[in-house]
């Protein structure tokens, strides 16, 4: 297949056009031009899908310490607390500017409406159309960014790398392949929010772009990762064959949705004394362990004891979805399993987004600025993407002051172009499904060392394999995957000891030193 090439300079190139992404690029347009590219349509992100709201201390009944503190304990322990104060303290803040550009969250009358997720003490989960809370502040921001002025978008574009010149950061590549064409693109700065990577795992909520590219990108462009081993379950996606592994977001459970297993028995009140409202990991194990000793693949949510009319009226989408899919929640309780949905770790930066690698920056889930510690306090993330977003782009611009000259990168047509000519390498959608269910099977809810190991050496094996491959966007994708598996199970073997989203069943206590964090670098 044959690719042209294309050399583009731009002052601020954006990777990923999620919730972190776009709020960067509203101020990053203030201070240049800015280019957003999105490997798939602009609506594939896990910020557009984000159902159960965004988490704000904005009520009468709440206060900033209180979200400071339920975000700390539901940590274990592990939470930066400089990250989690500049979270809990600027949130406010970017919720009311959101509001001031039009976005419209639910209301009780004239006032906000709040609800309550798991681990959370307070009524503090602002939401939107019920259960499309991401959707609305996607909408915000693309309207925002549209009207700012200076900011182009490329979708359907896959980067391949990045750019680094003398230690720098200066651009990266970037594949169209239904243009074939690549292309160069040359910035003063380089941001990274590309997203998550649930779909290592066989069962996920996140959409099929989350593939872990950012993390793995960085990784080979020499940035530090960090906590990559803390994964987080949902606990409650629906469960039915040849259906789509859709999220039932926290809130339903908030709102006095009850865990149940297959014999009809509810059974949360065994492991926690919050029951439903207990954090993610310990209502993930606890359904992994209620699975186990039913010898079921599902246990239930039950919500046939609500009004049925507030339940369509508050969860409209998953009401819609789940009566298309032959389950009306009203009435009959919900099939749901685990499924990977979020990871802690990431790109390790400052609480500026700031990498080690100079003029690459990162935010959102791709990010790890330790806000989330071992685990994340529920609907956090929309709003660390409007907080961290913000202040990475302030130091992206900051970094370009500095370093005012827009340079080409020194990287010929000729090594851009190597490997080009090859189609669609075999083997990939084989390899892709076995590690996804290898990952799902050996570093999924409960690990051990023996089968960390068995994984290792099959990512390792694969890793070899596709070196040898062709170059278009599933080769990548499929790479891309391979590394961020192997950064997540080497950490994983690493910490011996079981910490919020991380669970040894061989080292089920903290362990020693278990306060220090797991950074991986090339």
């Amino acid at each position: 297949m044959h690719y042209t090439t294309e050399h583009i300079t731009t002052d601020f190139l954006i990777i990923g056009g999620g919730v972190a992404g776009l709020r960067a690029a509203v101020e990053l347009a203030r201070n240049g031009e800015v280019m957003v590219v999105t490997k798939d349509a602009p609506s594939e992100s896990s910020s557009e899908y984000a159902q159960g709201g965004v988490a704000v201390a904005l009520s009468d009944e709440d206060e900033i310490s209180i979200h400071f503190d339920d975000t700390i304990k539901a940590g274990d322990g592990l939470c930066l607390r400089k990250a989690v104060g500049t979270l809990v303290e600027e949130g406010p803040t970017r919720i009311r500017e959101l509001i001031l550009w039009g976005a419209e969250f639910d209301k009780e009358g004239t006032k906000l409406a709040f609800t309550r997720e798991a681990a959370h003490s307070k009524r503090r989960i602002l939401h939107a159309q019920g259960d499309s809370t991401g959707r609305e502040i996607m909408r915000t921001l693309v309207d925002k960014v549209r009207t700012s002025g200076g900011v182009s978008k490329i979708d359907f574009a896959f980067t391949r790398d990045l750019i680094i010149r003398e230690g720098r950061c200066v651009g990266a590549v970037v594949c169209q392949q239904s243009l074939k064409k690549v292309l160069i693109v040359s910035a003063r700065a380089v941001l990274l929010a590309t997203g998550g990577a649930g779909q290592l795992y066989e069962r996920t909520t996140n959409p099929a772009v989350a593939t872990g590219d950012g993390m793995a990108m960085a990784f080979r462009a020499g940035a530090q990762l960090v906590d990559m081993e803390f994964v987080q379950f949902h606990p409650t996606a629906l469960f039915r064959k040849g259906a789509p592994q859709f999220l039932l977001s926290e809130a339903m459970r908030g709102e006095g949705g009850m865990l149940k297993n297959v014999n009809g028995i509810r059974f949360m009140d065994r492991y926690h004394p919050a029951r439903e409202l207990a954090p993610r990991d310990v209502v993930t194990r606890a359904i992994h362990s209620e699975m186990i000793a039913t010898g079921s693949d599902h246990v239930s949510l039950d919500m046939t004891h609500l009004n049925a009319d507030y339940i369509t009226n508050r969860f409209p989408r998953i009401y819609r979805t789940c009566r298309d899919l032959g389950i009306d929640i009203s009435s009959e309780p919900i099939p749901v399993s685990p499924a990977a949905h979020y990871i802690m770790g990431g790109v390790k930066t400052d609480l500026w987004g700031t990498t080690n690698v100079p003029g690459l920056f990162a935010a959102g889930e791709t990010a790890c600025t330790g806000v989330h510690g071992a685990n994340r306090l529920a609907s956090n993330s929309l709003l660390e993407g409007l907080v961290y977003g913000e202040r990475a782009g302030l130091a992206a611009a900051r970094y370009a002051r500095k370093h005012f000259n827009r340079q080409r990168p020194l990287l010929s047509a000729e090594a851009v172009m190597k490997g080009h000519a090859a189609e669609n390498a075999s083997g990939v959608r084989e390899i892709r499904a076995s590690l996804k269910k290898l990952m799902w099977e050996k570093v999924g809810i409960v690990r051990n060392r023996k089968e960390l190991n068995v994984a290792l050496k099959q990512l390792r094996e694969w890793e070899r394999l596709m070196k040898r491959q062709g170059h278009d966007r599933a080769v990548f994708e499929l790479r891309n995957m391979i590394t961020a598996a192997a950064l997540i199970t080497r950490s994983a073997l690493t910490r011996e000891g079981s910490v919020g989203g991380h669970f040894r069943s061989d080292f089920p206590g903290k362990g020693k030193n278990w306060r220090k964090r797991t950074v991986l670098q090339k």
